[in-house]
């Protein structure tokens, strides 16, 4: 095969989406081609293509960040995999391990389908220290949802807010990184209080979630303090934003950790400071994590039998479709696979 499909923008916009015929790149030194089986979508990818998000997008650019795929070209000097080895994605490549790159004047956020492009792509041929090996106990379409939702919720309840056996964790949601937060914490020992849509509560219940909050209640707050005794959760997995962050340091515990995780809300927080400082509350900005703590998610997944919660997939060509959907919510991970 000498051409492949690939999804593109010449200019920020919806409407500047097109699916193209372009040919099969060719690894150089070092890099290894990936045959994509399917590609994750996060809300994140569908702010980039709508406003830019402020990045240095080059023109014509592919979105998206998360792939599961298989090695079928190494270049010359790529080493770190075989042939036929399955793979997924670092959506952060720059950051191996330890602290994140980056000043404290320009905090550094160079992510694949951002800073880099992206994956929605049949092939793409990338450095091989942006791949780790995929879980071997999952599918592609559920192992490609693990280089940002899954190691979102990883990183921040885990490797940031040191979870431990017979915490309570509190989850405002149902979306992919709620659901993976959910998932990682039973698998830790932990009682978990959802908060979500009514219609969720069932499939909620049936992943593992010990408490259902109705969000359309008025009185949500009331009922994480009763449900904990008026205690508080020791992690609170914030994927919201906005106001609601300052609502997540209120259900905190005396000495309990926020990670703050999403924006859906918006980008300006508000936190009350008096219960922040007077129950020693932390809060953990969390974006995405290293390649390293990926390599431990995907160890983690094929020990506990962490299955990741796929709301639907689309083929490539209904991008635009699968946009729709993620706009309105998803329960779990909207997902493209390459197959028509």
């Amino acid at each position: 095969m000498t051409t492949m499909r690939r999804w593109e923008i010449d200019a920020i916009g919806r409407e500047h989406l097109r699916l193209r015929d372009v040919p099969v790149p060719v690894p150089g030194p070092c890099e290894v081609l990936v045959r994509v089986a399917a590609v994750g979508l996060n809300y994140r990818d569908k702010m980039v293509i709508e406003t830019g998000r402020g990045l240095p997008l080059r023109f014509p650019f592919t979105p998206s960040s998360d792939l599961a795929g298989e090695i079928v070209g190494l270049g010359e000097g790529a080493s770190r995999f075989a042939m036929q080895d399955r793979v997924i994605s670092t959506a952060t490549p720059d950051w191996i391990d330890g602290l994140r790159p980056g000043t404290a004047r320009t905090p550094a956020y160079r992510t694949l389908g951002g800073y880099y492009p992206g994956v929605l792509a049949e092939y793409l041929a990338m450095p091989e220290d942006w791949l780790v090996r995929a879980p071997a106990s999952l599918d592609d379409r559920q192992a490609c949802t693990l280089p940002v939702a899954g190691l979102t919720a990883w990183f921040g309840l885990v490797e940031r807010a040191g979870l431990r056996a017979g915490d309570t964790v509190f989850i405002p949601s149902t979306g992919g990184v709620a659901l993976f937060g959910l998932q990682i914490a039973k698998a830790h020992g932990a009682e978990v209080i959802v908060c979500g849509r009514t219609e969720d509560e069932e499939r909620t219940r049936q992943i593992g979630a010990d408490h259902f909050i109705f969000a359309e209640r008025d009185d949500w707050m009331e009922q994480v303090y009763r449900l904990t005794g008026d205690r508080g959760a020791d992690v609170v997995l914030e994927v919201i934003g906005g106001a609601h962050l300052g609502q997540s340091v209120e259900l905190a515990a005396v000495g309990g950790k926020v990670c703050q995780i999403g924006a859906l809300a918006g980008f300006d927080f508000t936190a009350p400071a008096m219960p922040l400082m007077l129950k020693d509350v932390t809060i953990h900005g969390i974006g995405t994590g290293s390649r390293s703590a990926l390599e431990r998610l995907v160890r983690a997944v094929d020990h506990a039998g962490i299955k990741p919660v796929i709301d639907s997939c689309y083929p490539l060509s209904e991008l635009p479709t699968a946009l729709d959907h993620l706009g309105h919510g998803a329960f779990g991970n909207v997902v493209v696979t390459m197959q028509d």
